[in-house]
């Protein structure tokens, strides 16, 4: 089955008759959630094999459970996380206790049908990190980045969850929310290569990345990471990162145009799949029909990331759970 080079989140907690058919028709590589489509457990199940059902195949669903306040399962039915870098700062044995943690948030999401998450974040912090992403990160060095962003992306894939790496090539740099306007980045190339690149260079075997919506001036002053190829040549070349590629959300303010043109150019750019995350169907139905189906290289690359996705060993959370209240406490 050849994938629509899309993943797009749905309108709400149940899909929409509209949605249903769509999906169907298009079949789109994969799916993310929101706090909009999540109410509770059995929910959450069901929405899952219905988006499944209606795209026609095992299609990987995404959700942000990075914890703190980027985090879309909360209590009372899920648990409460510290922000990462809080975490980081106060854990006795940091790398451990990132381990566990994400072996408990693979755990709550498997559960429930979910079986892709995007983390790790391997932007470093830095006195210029917007607020937005600072506490997202696990360090302020490339060499404590990367080995927390190691044991997180080991801990997903050992509990049967794919992880995905962003913002690459790196966000810690940018000055101002992406979300809402585009960061400018000026550091010399050769401080980016050695800094920012390193814990993705480090990660470049993982199956699935994100891009960052951000401007390197020193390789493209003309275009976002997103949508430059000349940035798409350093990820593929000289960071190494083989895997399967996405755009962080096309949504974002970051980006000028219109949906389905930021799409295009992503594509044009060289990501494998564009991540659309608003739910509103005319936006969808542009951008589907924008992406068309993924380019060979993109589907053999979708197809990789697919089989990493493994069924967990069984463990005891249990315990796992009192572990990591140990150490942190």
């Amino acid at each position: 089955m050849r994938f629509n080079a899309a993943i797009f989140g749905p309108e709400g907690p149940v899909l929409t008759d509209w949605e249903r058919g769509f999906f169907r028709d298009t079949r789109p590589f994969g799916f993310i959630l929101f706090a909009r489509n999540v109410e509770d457990p059995n929910q959450l199940s069901g929405l899952c094999d219905d988006l499944r059902d209606a795209a026609g195949h095992d299609a990987p669903i995404l959700v942000d459970q990075e914890g703190g306040r980027v985090q879309r399962l909360r209590a009372p039915h899920w648990r409460e996380w510290l922000p990462p870098l809080e975490q980081m700062q106060r854990a006795r044995d940091p790398l451990r206790a990132m381990w566990l943690r994400y072996r408990l948030i693979a755990a709550e999401l498997r559960q429930v049908g979910i079986d892709a998450n995007c983390a790790p974040c391997a932007d470093i912090t830095s006195r210029k990190t917007h607020p937005f992403l600072r506490n997202r990160c696990y360090g302020g060095d490339a060499a404590t980045v990367l080995d927390a962003a190691r044991a997180v992306a080991e801990a997903h894939l050992a509990g049967g969850v794919l992880p995905v790496m962003k913002h690459i090539p790196g966000h810690g740099l940018a000055a101002v929310d992406s979300h809402k306007d585009l960061p400018q980045v000026d550091a010399a190339r050769a401080d980016l290569e050695a800094q920012d690149f390193v814990p993705f260079t480090g990660l470049a075997d993982l199956p699935m990345g994100m891009t960052a919506h951000v401007i390197y001036e020193a390789i493209d002053p003309d275009a976002p990471a997103t949508t430059s190829r000349t940035v798409m040549n350093v990820i593929r070349e000289q960071i190494g990162f083989q895997g399967f590629l996405m755009t962080d959300d096309i949504g974002m303010d970051a980006l000028d145009g219109t949906p389905a043109q930021r799409a295009h150019r992503a594509i044009l750019a060289g990501c494998d799949a564009v991540l659309h995350c608003n739910g509103k169907a005319p936006e969808i139905a542009a951008v589907a029909e924008t992406v068309g189906e993924m380019t060979d290289a993109a589907q053999a690359r979708a197809e990789a990331a697919l089989g990493w996705r493994k069924t967990p060993a069984p463990v005891d959370i249990g315990a796992l759970s009192e572990e990591l209240d140990d150490l942190l406490n």
